[in-house]
């Protein structure tokens, strides 16, 4: 997938919002809906999500504007983590 990094520009400036799941126990509530914590560029929402303690990443998501191929709408906590290492690759 290295290829594709180097092909395709993520736009890091775009406008996002770091969504939280509400929890029980340390897991998500599927029968609740996230809801928004920080808003602004996709850049800031990276930087809030590497910021929360690893133990509680996967209640969150980043959601914005899909830049195909490699930002969806909805970023899992996955995601975000490796795009936050391609952020500081490039």
């Amino acid at each position: 997938m290295g290829d594709a990094v180097a092909e395709s520009k993520v736009d890091f400036g775009a406008l996002a919002a770091l969504h939280k799941w509400p929890s029980l126990a340390n897991q998500r509530r599927p029968d609740r809906e996230s809801y928004p914590i920080t808003e602004g560029t996709l850049d800031e929402c990276i930087s809030a999500f590497m910021g929360k303690p690893a133990t509680t990443r996967h209640l969150y998501e980043i959601r914005t504007a899909a830049q195909p191929p490699l930002v969806t709408g909805i970023l899992s906590p996955e995601h975000v983590i490796e795009l936050s290492r391609w952020r500081e690759f490039l």
